[in-house]
């Protein structure tokens, strides 16, 4: 059996939230987490964190290869070792000591199935007893001491001619469970090199490794892959975002709705560009159902509360052909806070819950709900080029 190991842990200095901060429109756990699920050769994915917001966010993707591991507060730290959770995880988890053992790492979006398939595939060969995943570079490196480690400066080589070094980009480690058990190391033994493009050795610790890295993703994995980024389904909440969440009621104690008309152009926009739309709330009114109509959205879903809201996208995902990561989603409460967290663009109004405001990569939006907090967002898409037809 191969089994893919991915450490994702809660807590991140230099990129707050960086496991699900959203990469190029996704968590960025999502993108290796998708990859090895494609890979035939891969029969199980654990993903070891420390976060329940994390875990969340995995298991709404509903990737039935990934199970969730939870790696114990002593291998959650900021000093706590790869080796000390991968060790954590076999111990417990009582593997085949026979199994291949591959370590993915959530912080190396660049890699794809093809990746992971060829260096099992150089594992399988059985010429080497780990392998370690290296990334070849043409820079020129000097130690401290003023010496030129990999070539003679004398007599400088052009840069076609030049062989470069290979470094390790952090991407892929792969070894049997037996020999991590033995030497509590991820590689060990006859170590053989997987050689990766030279720009998968960027490594996102910082904000401006992060810019970098989405760069190199537009250009070289999803450059074939239009839909990757592009909006098709738009979905909003009704009270505290088409309404201002006020409840307003006539002499006769008929409940009443006060709802913007900028919003009702917005869904208009929104289907004159061929973008499917729906509205999700958890209340259950004649009123609401009156203005779906006139608004004419393709999908109408009442008396949906947590995890129902984002149970009812996934249905309309998967009559449409959609992922999540290309929905939109507004919403202003905590019943909302799974269905944002699992979608491509999620939004909010000014005066959403605080809890809302920091699901990561959200857009927070200037109005309050009601005041057009839908045509906003619609303007800010169309302003950055987000709909297109």
């Amino acid at each position: 059996m191969n089994i893919a190991f991915i450490p994702a842990r809660g807590g991140s200095k230099g990129i707050p939230g960086k496991n699900i901060k959203l990469f190029s429109g996704m968590p960025l756990v999502y993108w290796t987490l998708s990859e090895l699920q494609k890979t035939d050769l891969i029969d199980k994915i654990i993903l070891a964190t420390d976060c329940e917001s994390i875990k969340k966010i995995v298991n709404s993707f509903c990737l039935d290869k990934v199970e969730v591991f939870d790696r114990s507060e002593e291998n959650s730290k900021d000093q706590s070792s790869t080796e000390s959770v991968i060790l954590e995880y076999l111990t417990k988890s009582n593997v085949d000591k026979e199994n291949n053992f591959m370590l993915v790492q959530a912080t190396s979006p660049l890699t794809t199935s093809e990746n992971f398939s060829e260096s099992i595939e150089l594992y399988k060969s059985g010429k080497y007893d780990s392998i370690l995943s290296c990334a070849r570079t043409k820079r020129f490196f000097w130690s401290e001491n003023g010496v030129a480690e990999n070539y003679d400066f004398k007599n400088r080589p052009r840069r076609q001619d030049f062989k470069g070094s290979l470094i390790e980009n952090g991407a892929i480690y792969i070894n049997k469970v037996k020999n991590i058990l033995k030497y509590h190391n991820r590689i060990s033994g006859n170590i053989g090199v997987y050689e990766m493009s030279e720009y998968t050795s960027v490594e996102i610790d910082e904000e401006e490794d992060w810019i970098i890295a989405e760069s190199f993703m537009r250009k070289f994995v999803l450059k074939h892959d239009s839909s990757s980024s592009k909006i098709k389904l738009f979905v909003s909440d009704v009270d505290g975002v088409m309404t201002d969440a006020g409840m307003y009621y006539s002499e006769n104690g008929d409940e009443l709705k006060k709802f913007n008309t900028h919003d009702g152009m917005a869904f208009q926009i929104l289907r004159e560009k061929g973008i499917k739309t729906a509205i999700i709330t958890s209340e259950e009114t004649s009123i609401v159902k009156r203005r779906a109509e006139k608004l004419k959205v393709d999908y109408l879903f009442q008396g949906k509360k947590h995890n129902g809201k984002l149970e009812a996208v996934k249905k309309i995902c998967f009559n449409e052909g959609i992922e999540l990561k290309n929905v939109v989603y507004i919403g202003d409460d905590i019943n909302c806070f799974e269905l944002l967290s699992s979608v491509g663009f999620p939004a909010c109004p000014y005066d959403a819950l605080d809890e809302i405001k920091a699901i990561p990569n959200i857009e927070i939006l200037n109005k309050k709900g009601g005041e057009g907090v839908v045509r906003e967002y619609v303007n800010f898409l169309i302003n950055n080029q987000l709909l297109i037809r």
